[in-house]
């Protein structure tokens, strides 16, 4: 599993490729005892870091992954749990009439952790920086950025575009007193961050872990008033849930079979876990600049072959369900689209159907009983998959014994998530188990899936549209919807965008991905939960800040 990273397209590269995969992994590649510490210290578990180096550049894509919640902080914070926007840097916000000038309103009394006033200066600089370091054509649709005033942003755009909102929101805003003297932004580790997020100290740093103490001059007075937080490095959930059920962690834990049995029952009053569906959908991912993967009914084919019931069974331990041929999870279900959703073909298993469709696509069966494709080549790939992720390993593992049934040989391909993510990033891969996008609406999963402005040439990284599908009309789709206002009219761009995608199958989508929450509240009380879903329950998402300020020592 991959806790869901998220999901906005642009926010994806600022973190942690390691801890961009919610791993699962051999207790043997992490023998380290973690830390005691202070009972006002919150343990939390990095999963899937062998050990860490000091980079707390939000600008990196290797930076340390508690860089985008804990040290820096963003204008708004999108919590999926709720599918709601919470004012934070900005106290508010607004439009114009012409839905053309966003205008944020910045917290009067908002700091920088070394003392220094947080001002829109600090905004303007931070999205020249961004442009500057993830490329030009980043946020295309703003044509300028001002300062109106010391907590007034102006936002200028060069068309409509509502989703603007939510990533420029949440842009983590970076001191322009510190990194204007930087000469190579991008390469810079910033080992001692400036920040104006709740924990900014370094403090202990080792391969193994490193503390963050709380910012002595948070602008929040009255939040996160504990000591601070320590990161433990694990290379995979098996060594940190060792960890978490021995007592040594309160949170950061991951996929656990029946963990009810094997975490929570073992101290009841305390343990706790909420795995919410909030937004991105785990798919079987094919590269279509690959022959015959270009090929929406090889992709069909392939789809109607997987039991998806096994898959969620024995590789999800029954913690999600099948996805369907929109593609949304359970966190878009006010936008589900029953003309669709309510007659799927190509999502739902019939092996006797797949192999009808590859016959009619001109792709027979060899003597070996394998099929080949049109150049004569037998249709063979590999299912991507991080060592670590044993949940993964098992779901794939499924899908490659149900494509035998087809004539398509599928071979797991597993490795260390950085290799994997190499290969996937970079469009050099043929399969892979990989996640989407996903933000309030379905606009970003959709854009990641098929809009040709996400489409990367082979070789150059992404952290969106890994499968690289290009369509024109998702595209005019997506650009009405972004200009849209009225949400009659938004729905029906979707329910065109979910017929879209129904028919030309982007990605193989699998199941709802869990958001992987769980607690121990031995030491701190004021978790997150279905009954209280005010964040979603995961040190990796845009509300894990929300958690942290929320959060109180026992007393």
């Amino acid at each position: 599993m991959k806790p869901t990273r998220t999901r906005r397209f642009w926010r994806a590269l600022v973190l942690s490729v390691a801890l961009a995969v919610g791993a699962t992994g051999a207790l043997a590649a992490c023998s380290t005892t973690p830390n005691k510490g202070s009972s006002e210290t919150l343990r939390i578990a990095a999963i899937g870091n062998a050990s860490f180096v000091r980079n707390f550049n939000p600008f990196s894509p290797t930076a340390l992954g508690m860089t985008t919640h804990s040290v820096y902080e963003s204008m708004i914070v999108t919590n999926l749990a709720k599918g709601n926007v919470v004012p934070w840097l900005a106290k508010s916000y607004d439009w114009s009439a012409d839905g053309l000038t966003l205008t944020f309103h910045l917290q009067p009394g908002a700091t920088w952790s070394d003392g220094k006033k947080l001002t829109s200066d600090d905004v303007v600089y931070t999205f020249g920086l961004a442009r500057k370091v993830l490329g030009p054509t980043t946020f295309d649709y703003v044509s300028d950025v001002k300062a109106a005033d010391p907590t007034t942003v102006e936002f200028t755009l060069n068309r409509k575009y509502t989703p603007g909102l939510y990533e420029l929101g949440q842009q983590v805003i970076v001191p322009k007193h510190i990194w204007e003297s930087q000469k190579n932004p991008s390469t810079w580790q910033n080992p001692s961050p400036v920040g104006s997020g709740p924990f900014t100290q370094v403090s202990n740093f080792s391969a193994q872990s490193f503390d963050l103490l709380r910012n002595p001059h948070y602008w929040q007075k009255d939040k996160a008033k504990y000591t601070g937080i320590r990161l433990i490095a694990y290379s995979g959930n098996d060594a940190a849930n060792i960890a978490g059920i021995n007592g040594q962690l309160d949170w950061g834990l991951g996929y656990i079979q029946d963990v009810q049995k094997t975490y929570v029952d073992k101290d009841p009053k305390y343990r706790g876990y909420w795995f919410p569906p909030v937004g991105s959908t785990i798919s079987l991912t094919l590269n279509t600049t690959v022959a015959p993967f270009d090929d929406a009914n090889v992709r069909k084919a392939i789809s109607m072959a997987i039991d998806r019931n096994e898959v969620v069974k024995t590789g999800m331990s029954g913690y999600a369900h099948p996805a369907n041929c929109t593609g949304l999870s359970d966190a878009y279900k006010s936008w589900l689209d029953p003309q669709v959703a309510d007659k799927c073909t190509w999502t739902k298993e019939d092996v006797a159907a797949a192999n009808k469709l590859l016959d009619a696509s001109g792709y027979p069966k060899g003597s070996d009983g394998i099929r080949v494709d049109k150049s004569g080549k037998p249709i063979s790939f590999t299912i991507g998959v991080g060592s670590a992720s044993t949940d993964w390993i098992s779901v794939a593992q499924v899908i490659s014994r149900n494509l035998k049934q087809i004539g398509v040989d599928a071979k797991l391909n597993v490795k260390d998530w950085s290799q994997i993510n190499t290969a996937l990033f970079g469009g050099t891969f043929t399969g892979n188990i990989a996640w989407s996008q996903a933000g309030v609406t379905p606009f970003e999963y959709y854009r990641s899936a098929m809009s040709c402005q996400t489409v990367k040439p082979v070789g150059e990284q992404t952290t969106q549209n890994f499968q690289r599908y290009c369509s024109k009309e998702a595209d005019e789709l997506l650009n009405q919807f972004a200009a849209a206002t009225s949400e009659s009219d938004q729905h029906a761009i979707m329910n065109k965008l979910q017929a879209l995608y129904n028919e030309l199958a982007p990605t193989v989508p699998l199941f709802p991905g869990p958001d992987w929450g769980i607690y121990n509240s031995k030491n701190f009380t004021g978790w997150p939960s279905e009954k209280n879903p005010y964040a979603t329950l995961s040190p990796g998402e845009s509300s894990t800040v929300l958690v942290l300020t929320n959060l109180k020592p026992r007393g």
